[in-house]
């Protein structure tokens, strides 16, 4: 009954919020900022909760755009981290992330204001650059999120949802380098960067055929003769992506591949560099976070609820997070079934009255999951469990693998 009446009374607080949420997200959705660059974002949201009394650090981890608010009742309680994003695509916000920060700083201010009576601490995290650039990534390098027992997110998306899987894998940046000599005249002595950027092309293409069903593989050329930027015959600039469901196929995948371009320089007569530029970890799933998720949502009667659940999504940095802490994503729909982020028609929804609506309903699922874990001491335990017990096994897995290979 205590939580039940406490999530009501958390609604009432998210709905007297509804016209400043949703101006808020308005403000991000028109800023359009991409990675890095989210300085008006960032300022906006972290403007906000200090104004609402959070103790807030901007430009953490040397990153100008990420921030830090927190805010403690009593001592030693569950240490809840409720990340947000707000980067936008080249063509604005196509993936919903002006929504998050609006969502999450709701989250905050509700528990603050509602909940006095058992210990516990938020931490709001923002998170810039999630659109390639991996900033959690970074962050997580300089020492953030190692003060959470638990990280939640909420996601714009087409189904209210969740998921288990995302992808893994890796960049590889490659340099070819060959030898000029006049094509006609001494042929011979020429030696092609670009032929042995394209027979490499060539050989990830037989490679598809020999690998499993869920791998994707991108490539492209980023520099070669012919292009305005380049005067040197010599040398040709491509890269390769390359994902997976499967972690612990990806150390295999980068030496096949790298294997693919050592064998074009040797086949042409030219040299070749492989740089990893960046890597993408898969996420670990917290099974009961996303019940806690989805049984609230269920609770609030939320539009298009997927069951089963999503098992599978695209790649994301806060996969890096959900293999330090238990971990978990609430997606809330705002557009038509199979609306595809990255779209037009996601787009074209970042202002709609349906947007806004998610912004509450987002705010409610996560805050009802907060209090779920605050309240149940053998909950909060069983989900820090539970991801013990998986991250073992998925070490497990990753070792036998690399045994194999």
């Amino acid at each position: 009954m205590i939580k039940n009446d406490l999530k009501k009374q958390i609604n009432k607080h998210i709905e007297k919020m509804s016209n400043p949420l949703s101006e808020m997200a308005d403000k991000i959705f028109d800023y359009a900022e991409m990675g890095f660059q989210e300085y008006k974002s960032s300022a906006l949201l972290c403007h906000w909760l200090e104004t609402r009394g959070f103790k807030v650090m901007r430009g953490i981890c040397g990153l100008d755009t990420a921030f830090r608010a927190t805010y403690e009742f009593g001592k030693d309680g569950p240490s809840i981290g409720l990340l947000c994003e707000y980067d936008a695509l080249p063509i604005g916000h196509a993936c919903g992330h002006h929504l998050q920060g609006p969502v999450m700083l709701a989250v905050a201010d509700a528990l603050k204001n509602i909940v006095f009576d058992t210990p516990f601490k938020l931490i709001v995290y923002g998170t810039p650059a999630e659109e390639g650039l991996q900033g959690k990534a970074r962050m997580l390098e300089k020492g953030c999120f190692k003060d959470m027992d638990v990280a939640l997110m909420v996601h714009a998306a087409d189904y209210t949802t969740v998921d288990v899987k995302s992808l893994a894998g890796a960049r590889l940046d490659v340099k070819f380098k060959g030898v000029a000599a006049h094509q006609s005249l001494a042929p011979e002595l020429s030696r092609d960067a670009l032929d042995g950027l394209i027979l490499a092309f060539q050989g990830i293409e037989f490679l598809r055929g020999h690998i499993k069903d869920d791998v994707r593989l991108f490539y492209g050329i980023k520099d070669c003769i012919g292009m305005p930027s380049n005067q040197d015959q010599t040398k040709a600039e491509g890269y390769v992506v390359f994902r997976t469901y499967h972690s612990g196929d990806v150390g295999e995948l980068e030496k096949r591949i790298a294997n693919i371009f050592k064998g074009a320089a040797l086949m042409t007569g030219t040299e070749v560099e492989i740089v990893k530029s960046h890597e993408m970890v898969g996420k670990l799933p917290s099974h009961i976070l996303n019940k806690l998720i989805l049984d609230n949502a269920e609770a609030l009667s939320a539009p298009q609820i997927l069951r089963p659940y999503r098992q599978k999504t695209g790649s994301t940095d806060f996969a890096f997070v959900s293999r330090q802490v238990p971990s978990a994503v609430c997606r809330v729909a705002f557009v038509p079934e199979g609306t595809p982020s990255h779209s037009k028609a996601f787009l074209e929804a970042g202002k709609s009255q349906r947007a806004h609506e998610a912004i509450l309903l987002g705010a409610k699922i996560i805050a009802a999951v907060v209090v779920d874990l605050i309240y149940n001491p053998e909950t909060f335990q069983a989900v820090l469990q539970e991801h013990q017990r998986i991250k073992a096994e998925e070490q497990k897995l990753s070792s036998a693998s690399f045994q194999v290979s």
